[in-house]
């Protein structure tokens, strides 16, 4: 019987011309995909033929994805940073300063501009178009 492992494996992600590619950190796992559904299909797999030998048995919750904040807003350019900070109440040339890799967000504002994105996406996916 496979044991289940409990350490968590951070990938680092980074946006190519063609899709993703990404790397564990301190581990040598690397995989590459044309979307983030397969990438995270990928990383699963390549994580656990990694851990294959040690009947170590790992699942989507012991894998986080992170990405810097330029390359993310570069990709999804259609997020403007001036919006986000007037929605989470930051002051938009700080967000700017992140955005661009001047200064780097402690963990809190990290989550907290994160808590922006995933409210704005939400707001997103229940909007309804009118059209005639």
């Amino acid at each position: 019987m496979k044991a289940k492992s409990t350490k968590k494996i951070n990938f680092v992600v980074e946006i190519t011309d063609t899709g993703y590619s990404a790397y564990a950190e301190g581990l040598p796992i690397f995989t590459t995909a044309s979307s983030a559904a397969e990438l995270h299909h990928n990383a699963l797999e390549a994580t656990q033929l990694f851990y294959e030998d040690e009947d170590r048995k790992i699942d989507t919750s012991q894998i986080n994805f992170s990405i810097d904040f330029k390359q993310f807003f570069q990709h999804y350019n259609v997020l403007n940073a001036k919006f986000l900070a007037k929605k989470i109440g930051m002051h938009p040339t700080l967000l700017s300063q992140y955005v661009s890799g001047r200064k780097k967000p402690s963990p809190k504002q990290t989550e907290r501009i994160l808590e922006g994105i995933h409210t704005i996406g939400q707001e997103l996916s229940d909007v309804r178009l009118i059209y005639q």
